[in-house]
């Protein structure tokens, strides 16, 4: 007797890379006042239950510079980094070099780029999502889309420009995933840096000649 071929719901599930711009997509959930939770967001875009089956969610971080002044922010991201690959994320890291006073500078965008190319080439995935509002990606959306591979970007639709948006095959609108995020309270804001006063030159008081 033959049995019926029992058809595998798995087998027509597509196939996702998810490569995340993590400064990106952490300022614009800081912009909707509210802190990020990489879980909520991981399931939103390909979890158990939205049909799509998740090869890998790499993370793409800049971390604060290897000198002494940026040290406590330093371990801080660390930690954080820490936590995602605990979590099942996978994270490439790179190092900032200081710009402007307070800040640094880590462009992760030429790696993130270079490793969508080889990853859908090698892995072959039916779906990249570039989780990132950042028009550079526009070029890259187009690249992988010559290979057959349906892209789509994810980021908060009211502030995605138009070249991103006509690249993609599809927008993911981030903004109601965003709203079930728990807001930042008031102590876990970066402190308000007053800006500069101009300083008064005192006037040097007149002595008399000494004779």
């Amino acid at each position: 007797m033959n049995r019926p071929r029992k058809e595998t719901h798995a087998a027509t599930r597509p196939r996702v890379l998810v490569l995340v711009d993590e400064s990106n997509v952490s300022s614009s959930v800081r912009t909707a006042g509210r802190g990020l939770d990489w879980i909520k967001l991981r399931e939103f875009l390909a979890g158990a239950n939205s049909g799509r089956d998740l090869i890998e969610m790499v993370v793409y971080a800049g971390l604060p510079p290897a000198i002494p002044a940026w040290q406590e922010e330093r371990d801080k991201k660390n930690k954080f980094v820490h936590w995602l690959r605990a979590n099942g994320f996978m994270v490439v890291t790179k190092d900032g070099a200081p710009a402007e006073e307070g800040h640094y500078k880590a462009n992760v965008d030429v790696m993130m780029a270079i490793d969508a190319l080889e990853l859908s080439l090698e892995i072959q995935p039916d779906v990249v999502i570039l989780v990132t509002g950042d028009a550079d990606f526009a070029y890259l959306a187009t690249k992988l889309r010559r290979h057959g591979i349906q892209v789509e970007v994810a980021s908060v639709t009211q502030n995605l420009g138009h070249i991103l948006r006509s690249a993609a095959n599809h927008v993911i609108d981030l903004a109601p995933v965003f709203r079930t995020f728990e807001m930042i309270q008031p102590q876990d804001l970066p402190p308000q840096v007053p800006p500069a006063q101009p300083r008064r030159r005192s006037r040097p008081r007149f002595r008399p000649a000494q004779r």
